[in-house]
């Protein structure tokens, strides 16, 4: 599809799954960009000067203009390009999207990572019983096809981090957390969420994302 609304760019790293987010919007929406990735421990003069306040990925500059923070970056998208839409149509539902996505990057990721990447045995704990809380309230929210209903939306793809980067985690560090059987709908939403076409294209190596745990899961071990 052809872009009538100028440059895009997009500057992130391919495991990150923040920088996914904006990929699979873009992605969905047709939307052509130029893609940069990112050596976070190098980072580039460009992604300074148009992230200075975090120095992070993603960010996406549109027309010259950036855009930081993948929450901020997904309605933006979303609000200039109309077609394929990601947010809800009526308010409500509109701030509904909002608070989930923010009750997933807020409650669910830190305590999935306290979980699998904290040395102190009571903290891992800890992470393990919130993590489990805040999967269970996804659970209950979950009904449909997709949180978004028929098709991806704003909760979906900000809960690609549980899709794709928790089995990933599980598999390296040997935790788990997203059981088929205490969670059969979010486990059928995982399938159905990895296995769409624009967000499979769009998901880094499955090998490298596991490596990149173990390794952080082995320097924490060894710092004990």
């Amino acid at each position: 599809m052809a872009n009538h609304y100028g440059d895009v760019e997009l500057f992130g790293v391919r495991g990150s799954p923040y920088a996914v987010r904006v990929q699979i919007a873009l992605e969905l929406k047709g939307i052509q960009y130029t893609y940069f990735e990112e050596d976070l421990r190098n980072k580039s003069d460009l992604l300074l000067k148009y992230n200075p306040i975090h120095k992070k990925v993603p960010v996406l500059v549109h027309n010259g203009r950036p855009l930081a923070e993948s929450l901020v970056i997904l309605e933006y998208i979303d609000e200039t390009w109309g077609n394929h839409p990601i947010f809800p149509q009526q308010p409500y539902h509109r701030a509904l999207a909002r608070f989930w996505s923010r009750f997933i990057d807020d409650k669910c990721l830190p305590a999935i990572l306290k979980a699998a990447f904290t040395a102190n045995e009571e903290e891992r704990q800890k992470g393990t019983e919130e993590s489990l809380d805040a999967l269970q309230i996804l659970e209950d929210e979950l009904k449909q096809k997709f949180f978004g209903g028929e098709s991806i939306g704003l909760v979906d793809i900000a809960a690609g981090f549980i899709a794709f980067w928790l089995p990933a985690i599980e598999e390296a560090v040997g935790l788990k957390l997203l059981i088929s059987q205490k969670f059969p709908k979010l486990s059928k939403w995982s399938e159905e969420y990895t296995n769409h076409p624009v967000v499979k294209e769009s998901l880094p190596q499955r090998e490298r994302v596991v490596g990149f745990f173990k390794a952080r899961y082995a320097s924490i071990i060894a710092s004990k």
